[in-house]
């Protein structure tokens, strides 16, 4: 007896052709070959007269101020001990630097002189000095230079010693009574623009006394030999020098410079610190605070000190 055959069932399925509206399929496209251009990127030769482009590699700054203080006091002043007294000083300074790597260039030339005059005595200079420095470095390394430098020091007018008891003032120096200069090679360490210090392991210094008869007021004679003109030492020298804008509108510029003779005794090195604080009120008007520290054996057995402090004209010109 056979089983009986299974029935097979239809079911009708139905499509909802409203819901598939809601996604949109676009039939597949026929792929027909298209042809694609390779690109191709080569250089042209763009004439440079086109470019009215100028590398300047050079940079200068020219600045000139005139500085005045003054004090004034009645004749029956309750404090007394005063006297009237009047100060005026001037102050050129030109600089100017070329920079291309590996070279480095640096010139400057700064003019300094100032006078005052109490009541009571004649006028007396306050600052005198003829700064000249130029150095020509390369560079080792990212903060390393071997640098050769070029110095010039000197004053304009004549110094004297002052006798408060009203005794005869006693020269002491003059134009080129003393002048120095300084030939130096070595390295420079320069880690950033604001700061340059300079190792001059190779350093010979000239000392020129055109007046043989200063002796008489110095007996240290500028370490020159009485009768002479002219020294010759050979030495060891460090210049640091610090030059930033500290705050807005005030900038500080300092310089320290380390004397070493290799053939004198440790007692005849030298330092001196020149620094200038300047306050610009607006494009003309200054406030500046400056001095100088000295120590010279030549000159004297003690340090020497000088500061003032004026309200100006200064205009920098850049260029």
């Amino acid at each position: 007896m056979h089983p009986p055959k299974s029935r097979l069932f239809k079911k009708e399925v139905t499509i909802d052709t409203a819901a598939l509206k809601k996604y949109h399929i676009d039939p597949p496209k026929n792929s027909l070959p298209v042809r694609t251009k390779i690109l191709q990127i080569r250089q042209e030769a763009v004439p440079v007269s086109m470019l009215d482009y100028n590398v300047n590699y050079w940079r200068k700054w020219i600045s000139i101020g005139i500085g005045f203080s003054q004090s004034a006091n009645s004749n029956h002043y309750s404090s007394g001990g005063g006297s009237s007294s009047i100060a005026l000083n001037g102050d050129f300074d030109y600089k100017t630097e070329y920079n291309k790597a590996p070279f480095d260039y640096v010139g400057e030339l700064r003019l300094q002189y100032g006078s005052s005059k109490n009541k009571d005595q004649g006028s007396r200079k306050t600052v005198d000095r003829i700064f000249l420095d130029n150095k020509l470095a390369t560079q080792l390394s990212k903060y390393w230079f071997f640098f050769g430098s070029l110095t010039f020091e000197s004053q304009f007018d004549k110094g004297y010693i002052y006798n408060n008891n009203n005794g005869p003032s006693l020269l002491i120096s003059r134009f080129m009574a003393p002048g120095y200069l300084t030939e130096s090679v070595g390295f420079e360490f320069k880690p950033s623009r604001f700061l340059d210090v300079r190792f001059g392991t190779g350093t010979a210094r000239q000392t020129f006394l055109i007046d043989t008869t200063l002796y008489k007021n110095n007996p240290a004679n500028y370490n020159v030999k009485r009768g002479k003109k002219f020294r010759n030492d050979l030495a060891f020298q460090l210049v640091a020098t610090f030059v930033k804008d500290i705050a807005k509108n005030m900038n500080l510029n300092t310089r320290y410079a380390l004397f070493i003779p290799y053939e004198k005794h440790i007692s005849f090195i030298t330092h001196r610190v020149d620094a200038t604080l300047v306050a610009q009120v607006n494009r003309l008007v200054k406030v500046s605070v400056g001095g100088t520290f000295v120590y010279d054996k030549s000159i004297n057995g003690k340090p020497q000190g000088t500061e003032g402090m004026a309200l100006g004209i200064a205009y920098r010109f850049p260029n």
